[in-house]
């Protein structure tokens, strides 16, 4: 197993999103296979965080690819997202579920749920069973400045994953963008492939 480098995160935010599918997640004494994300691109893509928020604009333009984008949504949850650029398309890929791994018991304490399948499967569900919080916003993943208890890893059997793709969840704008890539048979999922209701409002245009 090895660390993912910066230049994972330098490619286009579709193939990144894709390829983070059967990588390892590892967060301070906890980890997880990612076997769901959403990629939300920069430009042409009214769901992502840029299209109506100053502070994601600058947080991409300044922050270096692989870093941790954390925000809290519905003052609910916290959502774990991670950054990429210097590829076709710049953007942020919210994970939104994890096959727990190491540190199950205390992803158990933080959940207050024994079954592994409730653990991470949800983008809140994770961020909660891992510990993650506001306070690890910016957090670099790749490269330089790492810290030494977090990190995505390559695993041996990640190619073990079919991974397909379907539309994104909870959102109203751009919600025919089949931007979500998953493990289509891991019970580990926020919502399983084919199960996304299409809302009533769709995209203008529905890009490449």
């Amino acid at each position: 197993m090895s660390w993912l480098k910066r230049d994972f995160f330098e490619r286009d935010v579709l193939d990144v999103a894709h390829d983070l599918v059967g990588v390892e997640l590892v967060w301070k004494g906890c980890s997880g296979i990612i076997i769901e994300t959403e990629a939300y691109a920069v430009e042409d893509d009214p769901a992502c965080h840029t299209a109506s928020r100053p502070t994601a604009r600058e947080f991409v333009r300044s922050k270096p690819p692989g870093t941790a984008y954390v925000y809290f949504n519905y003052g609910m949850y916290w959502l774990f997202n991670l950054l990429v650029k210097g590829g076709a398309r710049d953007g942020l890929i919210l994970i939104r579920a994890l096959e727990p791994k190491r540190g199950i018991e205390a992803m158990q304490q933080r959940r207050q749920r024994e079954k592994l399948h409730e653990l991470c499967s949800g983008p809140g569900k994770l961020a909660m069973a891992l510990g993650i919080t506001g306070a690890d916003h910016g957090t670099i993943l790749s490269g330089r400045g790492r810290p030494a208890d977090c990190g995505l890893r390559t695993v041996k059997d990640a190619s073990t994953h079919d991974v397909v793709t379907d539309i994104r969840v909870g959102i109203s704008q751009a919600v025919d963008y089949p931007w979500r890539f998953l493990s289509r048979h891991s019970p580990h999922l926020s919502v399983k492939h084919g199960k996304v209701k299409l809302p009533v409002v769709t995209s203008r245009r529905r890009p490449s």
